[in-house]
């Protein structure tokens, strides 16, 4: 078990982390939801009522799909474009997917390797895009589930204020959909510059993510 956790520890550690902080989330969201109920005049919901509720939902999964989108738009974006002097960076004579040898892929596979990186055909095609895709299909997912219960969310508020509700095309080209879509979109897209600008020229002895403390600030690809 001692070992279990420390080679997974990461992992274990973030989850743990989301976890306590879905949970959170859930519990200030429900005060604040029945605050805004007391304010229209209407009775408070159970905690087991708002964590199952479009409002919760919608709130977490607007999250959810910005995120992966980042993932999916840097696992692809960092095949071709190129920061000097990054650690997020690929070196700067390797931009594109690389040839076989470089990937260890097909004849080039090695003792060690995944089959499926020495297979032939659609397996080897599919699997050297799999982390790229399954970031992507898990944004359209997410993003099509915060559209699902942003749609219900925002209805439920128009019959409180006696409007008409809305379809869910209608829904995706509302207002509300997009302010809730992009400022979730600018502040990840502001994370990732940052981090990869910043750690050019800033360090942070022993993380992968940053560059060795001594390394010249125009070494790029090169991880501490």
């Amino acid at each position: 078990m001692r070992t279990f956790i420390r080679d997974n520890s990461l992992t274990l550690a973030f989850g743990a982390a989301f976890l306590l902080a879905l949970t959170g989330q859930a519990i200030v969201g429900h005060i604040e939801f029945n605050e805004q109920l007391a304010v229209d005049d209407l009775y408070p919901v159970s905690f087991g009522a708002y964590v199952t509720s479009s409002d919760f939902a919608v709130d977490v999964t607007e999250n959810w799909q910005s995120e992966y989108l980042q993932f999916f738009l840097y696992v692809f974006g960092t095949v071709w474009l190129l920061q000097r002097g990054s650690p997020e960076s690929k070196s700067m004579h390797q931009a594109g997917p690389e040839s076989d040898e470089d990937q260890r892929i097909g004849a080039h596979a090695r003792g060690d390797s995944p089959r499926w990186a020495a297979a032939d055909g659609w397996r080897r095609l599919l699997f050297s895009r799999s982390l790229g895709i399954t970031m992507g299909a898990l944004f359209v997912l997410s993003w099509f589930a915060q559209s699902v219960a942003g749609v219900a969310s925002y209805n439920e508020q128009q019959l409180r204020q006696l409007e008409a509700p809305v379809s869910w095309a209608g829904y995706l080209v509302s207002a509300d959909f997009w302010s809730r879509t992009l400022q979730n979109w600018q502040s990840e897209f502001l994370a990732v510059a940052s981090m990869v600008i910043l750690s050019v020229y800033l360090r942070q002895r022993g993380s992968p993510e940053s560059k060795p403390v001594g390394a010249s600030h125009r070494a790029t690809g090169v991880e501490g």
